[in-house]
């Protein structure tokens, strides 16, 4: 198998849409399942429900990977799992670095999703002097004055930030200095890269804020269905027009706000 920094994946230069991107580890999540069970082919309609998305655009999505399926037979489980792993990148081995071993880095550390997908836990950095040669998920600890030896050492070129976010900028610089050119950032902080390099933004609270914005409007949906108020007529002309106010680009409803 292939370390980290041997290539990258083609879909920028295959010129896959990112939305396509972002949606093929769902099909990769499904189509696991089954291979998982033996199931040989699927419909493109039981992949879509099983991945959450529609099967008009699940065959466009495949299209952009040369993948069309058989009339009356559907798609080879394993032979998508294979065609999308390689278009991710997930054929070979990539190290990971984890800087911030706190409650939220060291529960990351024993995710053993990792390793699964193809991405090797390579070293645990925290800045904590006093967490230095202490074992998490069986992996030592070490000070982030190593930060860049190890990078260069173990080739990593993904490193995933789990600081305060008063630091998290500061780690950033560090990782991109060294070679790192992805990163997977849990601090509540925006991050400023050049270009060249790609940040994936994973922050709960926006999440839980986003749900409970949902939950207020269906509570005020709710009252107003109790009291036998209809919705206001500029709302209805405008769902009438639209087709739903809140569909994105693509006519689905937006699942969480851009990275």
């Amino acid at each position: 198998m292939a370390t980290g920094r041997t290539h990258r994946p083609a879909t920028r230069s295959r010129g896959i849409p990112e939305a396509t991107v972002a949606r093929l580890p769902l099909y990769l999540r499904a189509l696991t399942a089954l291979s998982e069970r033996s199931v040989p082919t699927v419909s493109s309609e039981e992949l879509a429900a099983a991945a959450g998305v529609n099967s008009a655009k699940l065959r466009k999505d495949f299209s952009y990977l040369g993948s069309y399926g058989t009339r009356g037979v559907g798609y080879d489980v394993e032979y998508l799992v294979y065609q999308i792993s390689r278009e991710l990148g997930l054929t070979q081995d990539w190290p990971v670095v984890i800087v911030g071993i706190g409650n939220l880095g060291a529960a990351l550390a024993n995710y053993g999703g990792f390793a699964s997908r193809g991405f090797r836990v390579a070293a645990l950095i925290d800045a904590d002097p006093g967490m230095a040669g202490k074992p998490v998920a069986g992996i030592p600890v070490q000070h982030t004055d190593e930060l860049e030896k190890i990078i260069q050492d173990d080739g990593v070129s993904i490193g995933v930030i789990a600081t305060p976010a008063g630091a998290a900028q500061q780690v950033c610089d560090r990782l991109v200095a060294a070679g790192v050119t992805s990163i997977l950032n849990f601090a509540p902080t925006v991050l400023n890269v050049p270009e060249g390099v790609d940040v994936r933004k994973v922050d709960l609270s926006i999440e839980l804020q986003i749900l409970a914005f949902h939950e207020q409007r269906k509570a005020g949906e709710e009252a107003a269905g109790d009291a036998g108020v209809a919705p206001p007529v500029a709302a209805r002309k405008q769902q009438h027009a639209t087709g739903s106010a809140e569909q994105g680009p693509d006519g689905d409803v937006p699942a969480v706000m851009p990275a």
